[in-house]
């Protein structure tokens, strides 16, 4: 028969567990509402308990994104690259905020590393045809810098109106 110590200390095992599961689905709650701090908020009570928690890391990082705090997300996302390189997620996020910096090549490779991870990942391979998109924009504007050309500029025209188009 199992101690009552033996009892407390499963008890309060399991009543961890339910309070990291609960940080874990409060943060995505209160993301979804648009609560972002709040999120961020209880992200961060949930890592202090339980920092090496790959889900809570990932959520910090997304929160972050969300609240414009880039520099900080890109840091979450490449520590979790590096504590889980087989995880396409995190080189898909490195790879968008990448491409919300302006460097598209870096993006590319990020998001095509991702695709190496996982060649199904939904997300990475409609990320990289938006990158794609957002690089021939710039092949474009380069070719008919000098010299306008009317079937360029229909291209660069079509290109920048699909970059506009909300995503789905």
């Amino acid at each position: 028969m199992p101690s009552l110590r033996h009892c407390w200390m499963a008890v309060l095992m399991l009543a961890c567990g339910m309070a990291q599961a609960n940080a874990l689905d409060e943060a995505r709650d209160r993301l979804a509402r648009g609560d972002s701090a709040g999120a961020l908020e209880r992200v961060q009570q949930g890592l202090t308990r339980e920092p090496d928690n790959a889900q809570l890391r990932f959520l910090q990082g997304v929160v972050l994104m969300d609240l414009g705090r880039d520099a900080q997300a890109l840091e979450v996302f490449r520590e979790l690259n590096q504590s889980y390189p087989e995880l396409p997620e995190p080189l898909n996020n490195i790879g968008l905020l990448q491409a919300r910096a302006g460097q598209l090549e870096s993006a590319r490779q990020s998001l095509q590393d991702a695709l190496r991870a996982d060649p199904q990942h939904r997300a990475a391979r409609a990320n990289l045809g938006h990158v794609y998109l957002m690089l021939a924009v710039q092949a474009w504007e380069l070719a008919t810098a000098g010299m306008p050309d009317a079937g360029l500029l229909r291209r660069l025209e079509g290109a920048r109106a699909l970059l506009a188009l909300p995503a789905r």
